[in-house]
């Protein structure tokens, strides 16, 4: 598309003028050509009924006086009357009509005249009467002109009136125009829609819906900078003081005490700048909603566990993974094999770091979705749905963490329309995570 086209701009006001001022020309004109001629095609008629009358009228005797001349001094009306024997018993004017009259209507020229000619015979006598074309015509024009006038006169009336009204329809357009104009980079509060017409009324709905999105995305940011700023607070306190007491050492062991509690620290906030990081791309992915490929969960588990089996060992905890029937069979589900193998990492981990020494994990997987049970203290009913907020531990917790290994999980899960649900374990007596995913996500 050209360049010019992109950048073209049209006024909605200007455009429904025109289209509208056009139409009321175009109606006025033709309106004002068909009353002109139907009031011609009427004022022939009446003139020649009225020719007609007269001639009907002379036939009981002679004129009594002369027709009347016109204002220019011309006669509009010429009479002749003949008697049963051809005689000529009356003439208005000196110059004689057409000598053989032809009964009825007819047209007739004298000295460069044209005339109307109406002529009627009875027993005792022969009438013709002419009118003036050119006074008839004059005449005939000034009605068809008094007829047209009105509505020569309407269409700038009703184009005044178009003008109000669309403008009047269209002020509800240019104050939301001038509302959003005025507002501040900030202001993300819902347009008024009251007085907006239907046509425009969802796409306020829809910009309103959006702006809620937006409010709603920036408080997360908002929240999650500063939940951030926070946490970050004290490990980067903890990693100056180690690194004072690196510094203060006496000796080579106190040293290496010191420097190995730095690297712990040091471990500890790349962590947690990871789940950050993690947190604020898988929100992001919410957010973006762009569709997913279909993938098997079953690989997916099968990784999880083999990532997590050493975490596991190192605390002698028996880490398995178990399949509902056949793992081949299982269907498949729309997701990202890497945002999943996440979600499934994090289940693991808090499993395994919350169970005691010796305890046990369990991943099951399921026809609609998957399950970790762990053998731990589980989690209290009150505290269940809190724990997904950003940085929440709950009190009296004895492993530590950032707070955010359920949360991600939880992002992710929204993300593929799936619902996340801690419970007590029926299986291990300690907590049970459950990932479904909805009826229709499965592809079969």
């Amino acid at each position: 598309m050209p360049q010019g086209m992109n950048n073209a701009r049209h006024s909605l006001q200007r455009r429904l003028l025109a289209y509208v001022m056009t139409i009321i020309v175009l109606a006025a004109a033709v309106l004002a050509g068909t009353a002109w001629r139907s009031a011609l095609r009427q004022a022939d008629e009446m003139f020649d009924y009225h020719l007609q009358q007269m001639a009907h009228a002379l036939r009981g005797g002679l004129p009594l006086a002369p027709p009347a001349r016109d204002v220019d001094g011309s006669e509009e009306y010429l009479v002749q009357i003949w008697g049963p024997d051809g005689v000529q018993l009356f003439r208005s004017v000196p110059t004689p009509l057409p000598p053989r009259a032809v009964l009825g209507f007819s047209d007739a020229r004298l000295d460069g005249v044209h005339y109307r000619v109406y002529s009627v015979q009875s027993p005792y006598q022969t009438v013709q009467i002419a009118q003036n074309l050119d006074a008839r015509q004059a005449r005939a024009r000034a009605l068809a002109l008094r007829a047209t006038l009105p509505m020569a006169l309407m269409a700038p009336l009703l184009m005044l009136l178009a003008w109000w009204g669309i403008s009047r329809s269209l002020a509800p357009l240019a104050r939301t125009r001038a509302e959003v104009a005025l507002r501040a980079a900030d202001d993300l509060s819902p347009l008024q829609g009251t007085g907006l017409p239907d046509e425009v009324l969802p796409l306020v709905d829809e910009i309103n819906a959006l702006f809620g999105r937006l409010d709603q995305a920036f408080a997360a940011q908002r929240a999650f900078v500063a939940n951030a700023a926070h946490e970050l607070r004290s490990p980067l306190a903890a990693l100056k003081l180690q690194a004072q007491a690196v510094e203060r050492a006496a000796d080579e062991s106190a040293r290496a005490t010191a420097l190995a509690r730095l690297q712990l620290g040091i471990d500890r906030a790349i962590r947690l700048m990871q789940q950050l990081l993690l947190l604020a791309r898988q929100e992001a992915a919410v957010r973006d909603g762009a569709p997913l490929p279909p993938l098997a969960l079953a690989p997916l588990a099968r990784q999880a566990v083999a990532e997590a089996l050493p975490q596991a060992q190192a605390r002698g905890i028996d880490l398995g993974l178990e399949t509902e029937g056949d793992a081949d069979a299982l269907p498949a589900v729309r997701g990202d094999a890497d945002a999943l193998a996440i979600l499934l990492r994090n289940l693991l981990d808090n499993a395994i770091k919350y169970s005691p020494e010796g305890g046990r994990v369990d991943l099951v997987l399921g026809p609609h979705g998957v399950a970790v049970h762990d053998s731990g203290p589980g989690i209290a009913p009150a505290e269940r749905a809190r724990v997904f907020e950003r940085f929440y531990r709950s009190p009296g917790a004895a492993a530590g963490g950032s707070g955010l290994g359920l949360t991600i999980a939880q992002a992710i899960a929204e993300r593929h329309g799936a619902t996340l649900r801690l419970d007590s374990s029926p299986r291990l007596g300690g907590l049970a995570a459950t990932l479904r995913f909805a009826p229709d996500t499965p592809t079969a």
